[in-house]
């Protein structure tokens, strides 16, 4: 027998078409797309909620978080932005981070949904977490990085997009 064959009549298959290799890695980013999507919207709702932090000064504000940041970050300019109105910003931030989670989670525009998830983890980083030394202190980056294969791959299994994309497709006669 020759190294790497089978000989017998066990199939190494999962559903008869595919190894269990190709099984697991259809489902490989699902703990990414469950852990990023709650997380997103954690964040979200904990600024929502927290009748400190929308607010243009005071501890624990906003506000306060920006200006205290603003000579550190990679790109002040963008924090001058954000200052101009804080608790509006504050709001941006939050809704976004809602959408982004939903998104994420439930599989619905993922890959737009991950974009904005990585679109946020940038300007946070780019901005609040600059300054962490040495750099991976600072959890945005690593943020940044984990929308990035989201971003690329979508969500391709569990889904409402793939729910759509199937649908469609039995509209279609299997089509498109």
């Amino acid at each position: 027998m020759a190294h790497g064959m089978h000989t017998g009549t066990h199939t190494p298959y999962l559903d008869g078409d595919r190894n269990w290799r190709d099984s697991a890695s259809r489902y490989a980013l699902l703990p990414l797309r469950v852990f990023l999507g709650v997380t997103f919207i954690y964040a979200g709702l904990d600024k929502l909620t927290d009748s400190a932090f929308m607010q243009d000064a005071g501890s624990g504000s906003i506000g306060d978080m920006m200006r205290a940041v603003r000579d550190s970050s990679a790109i002040p300019a963008m924090v001058d932005l954000s200052l101009e109105n804080p608790v509006a910003f504050g709001y941006a931030i939050a809704f976004g981070e809602l959408a982004v989670g939903i998104g994420t989670l439930v599989g619905l525009l993922a890959r737009v949904a991950a974009l904005g998830g990585a679109l946020i983890s940038l300007s946070l980083w780019l901005t609040v977490s600059w300054a962490s030394d040495p750099y991976y202190y600072g959890n945005d980056l690593a943020y940044l990085m984990a929308w990035l294969p989201l971003v690329l791959a979508g969500a391709p299994m569990l889904s409402l997009d793939a729910a759509l994309r199937s649908r469609r497709r039995q509209r279609t006669g299997g089509y498109r």
